[in-house]
């Protein structure tokens, strides 16, 4: 009877490291697939904002104006960037039944809009990336915190934010 009770004791051991692995990788799988719609997410809208930069370096009506015009000319194509760019246009909602968006890359389309607004009630005070995250409900697993945090990063390159220190954010 000893060899069937370890048999049957090794068996009870090994379904609950298996039912222990399938959780985790529930979890993994779940936190890879919103990291994924994020990175799908701002690829789209890096090649939306690379489109609207074509359009601009194409039309020699403008340039030409950049070169005559000096800095009032410069001023004109910015705020033309800025009234085109994906960082700067509000999107028009994505329907329901369209199939060329999953509802994780809808939710990650709308974190820049989200971020600026958490700091438009945030006032002057500095906020990590984490903070943010977790005032947005994104602070499930690391790849929503990174999202957050390369969100976070572009806003502080378009200057839609400012940097307050290292890994600190505050609004303008």
């Amino acid at each position: 009877m000893v060899p069937a009770t370890r048999a049957a004791n090794n068996i009870e051991n090994t379904a609950e490291s298996l039912q222990e692995d399938l959780a985790r990788l529930e979890l993994q799988k779940r936190a890879l697939e919103r990291e994924l719609a994020a990175v799908a997410a701002h690829l789209d809208s890096v090649q939306r904002a690379l489109g609207a930069l074509s359009v601009l370096m194409s039309d020699p009506a403008g340039a030409a104006r950049s070169t005559s015009t000096g800095d009032a000319g410069r001023v004109h194509d910015v705020e033309a960037v800025r009234e085109t760019s994906p960082s700067f246009v509000e999107e028009p909602p994505v329907d329901s039944t369209s199939r060329s968006r999953t509802p994780e890359q809808q939710q990650y389309g709308q974190l820049t809009e989200q971020i600026i607004d958490f700091f438009a009630h945030a006032a002057d005070s500095e906020v990590r990336a984490r903070d943010v995250a977790a005032a947005l409900g994104r602070d499930t697993d690391s790849g929503s915190i990174n999202a957050v945090r390369s969100t976070l990063d572009r806003l502080v390159g378009t200057s839609r934010i400012k940097r307050a220190g290292r890994g600190l954010y505050r609004a303008l």
